[in-house]
């Protein structure tokens, strides 16, 4: 029941790594944060195949997706949504719960709101829509700080993984998770790590939030440097109707941190998304 499936015939499952896993149940696709890959969901994704048919994937541009990287599609993260839909369209006609971490979670929203039928619920784990401070709101870097990010990048890209990884995972008390993410960083093609990366750290997807109908889930890490908390209190306030859960962890990754914590979450909040239903 847990093995892995794959359906060959489709070119959506080649062009984006799409595996499936689990029961014949209700679908829940995971997508994963900038410069990761679908592993990254290891530890949560096979706690819900007993009640949930779970579909990983990986985008353009990372991991072993088959798709070329265009930089006009994906000047935007329209065009990652885009994306989403055509898996959801390949998954089947019934709706999907969405669970999208950092990045993915607007890519998610950008979605939902373009085709909310494809979606049951959304659950977004470290979602930021806009990372840059403004008037009034709390993004967490100035645009300086992005500027220096960016430049970083461009100039070299295992030393940015390196210096990036430890502060967007914390735990301090647990190096290999910040290892792992420095080579997953590494991993990326330099062009698309280098677009990407502008593209998620200069987006503004706020005005999205309010368009959003469908049952949300906002999981926020107590400490996350990335996302501070205030990101995703202003996240959740304006989701109209959403649940914020904040977790007792550090770092902008607790699905690898803290994934029992993650899932639980999770799962509790679907549980009770389905008893007031029933």
């Amino acid at each position: 029941m847990s093995s892995s499936i794959r359906a060959g015939a489709d070119p959506v499952f080649e062009c984006y790594n799409l595996r499936l896993a689990g029961t014949s149940g209700p679908t829940m696709l995971f997508a994963h944060g900038y410069g990761c890959d679908a592993s990254m969901w290891r530890l949560v994704a096979p706690q819900f195949e007993n009640r949930y048919r779970t579909a990983l994937f990986d985008h353009v541009g990372s991991g072993r997706s088959r798709a070329p990287y265009d930089a006009h599609r994906y000047a935007t993260l329209d065009g990652y949504a885009d994306d989403v839909l055509t898996i959801c369209r390949a998954l089947g006609s019934e709706p999907v719960v969405f669970v999208g971490h950092s990045v993915s979670a607007m890519i998610g929203v950008l979605a939902a709101v373009r085709e909310p039928e494809r979606f049951s619920h959304l659950v977004l784990i470290g979602p930021s829509p806009r990372y840059i401070d403004d008037d009034g709101y709390v993004g967490g870097f100035t645009r300086e700080d992005i500027d220096s990010l960016l430049a970083l990048l461009d100039a070299d890209q295992d030393g940015w993984a390196r210096a990036m990884a430890p502060t967007i995972m914390g735990n301090p008390e647990r190096p290999e998770l910040a290892g792992e993410l420095a080579e997953s960083f590494c991993r990326v093609d330099p062009r698309v790590a280098r677009h990407f990366a502008r593209v998620t750290f200069t987006s503004d997807n706020r005005a999205d939030l309010g368009r959003v109908r469908t049952p949300t889930l906002v999981i926020q890490s107590a400490d996350d440097t990335i996302a501070p908390p205030a990101v995703g209190d202003y996240v959740h306030r304006h989701l109209a109707g959403s649940e914020l859960v904040v977790l007792d962890t550090s770092g902008h990754c607790p699905h690898l941190s803290a994934p029992e914590e993650t899932a639980a979450a999770i799962g509790t909040f679907l549980m009770d998304a389905d008893d007031e239903l029933a």
